[in-house]
Order: structure tokens, then sequence, then C-alpha cells
């Protein structure tokens, strides 16, 4: 079989690039008189699987009730651009935003959920789970 390494023409970055710095938490006003619960999706998140380069494509779904802060989107989506020419599995791709949410958020609850797209046959749904103890 012949080759075609010689003709990528990207790289394929280290989760190591994706970095917190812009993620704007903004302070939640409703804090002392009710919970919520906030639904935000980016049907359009890309990042390349780290054994074959190639592109995923998915859905992340974050749900999440707020202490005493909220993100602002736009913050956020910078945030999940990141990830495009990151290789990194389903798995860690999930666990990874909801950790770097949960540490600028300190929500009482979050989940994210990646819903990604078929390769060869298969779907993956991954969903990461924070609570916090009281």
């Amino acid at each position: 079989m012949k080759s075609y390494d010689h003709t990528l023409r990207y790289t394929v970055d280290k989760p190591e690039v994706v970095t917190t710095d812009m993620l704007d938490p903004i302070e939640y006003a409703y804090q002392s008189k009710r919970d919520i619960v906030i639904t935000i999706s980016q049907p359009e998140f890309t990042s390349v699987c780290p054994m074959t380069g190639l592109p995923d494509f998915g859905t992340i779904n974050i749900r999440y009730t707020p202490d005493q802060f909220i993100v602002e989107l736009k913050s956020l989506k910078y945030y999940l651009l990141q990830f495009r020419n990151v290789g990194m599995f389903y798995e860690h791709v999930s666990n990874r935003i909801l950790d770097d949410l949960v540490t600028v958020l300190k929500p009482k609850f979050m989940e994210v959920t990646g819903e990604f797209t078929s390769r060869g046959g298969l779907t993956a749904n991954v969903c990461a789970r924070y609570e916090a103890t009281s």
C-alpha cells in the first residue's frame, strides 16, 4: 500500500495547546434566589483522531447549574475552537472540556456530552459528569 504521509500539509497539535485563558466567567446575579439549568450546544465541534490524523466531527452539549458564575458564550466558542487541530480521543475530549469548565466556573453541577459522528460504522457518545460536594 502506498503511503500518503508526505502529502499531509498540516500538523496534529498536542492537547497542551488548549488553554482556558479566553474563558470569561460572568457573575450569576440570581445565585441566592434560585437554581437554573443552562444547556449549551456546539453542533460544529471538530478535533483530530490522534491515531490517524483524520478529523473527528461531533456535537458538544454542556449542561450545568451555576453557583456564582456563568460562562460568556463567545469566550466558550473560542475555547472550543482550540480543539480543531488537537489529537485527542473522544473520551479525553469530553473529560478535558468538563475539567476546564469546572475549574473556571465552579458550578454546582455540570455534564459535558460529546456526540461524535460515525466513523467506520460506529458512533460514540461520551458523557462526563461533575457534582460539587458540600
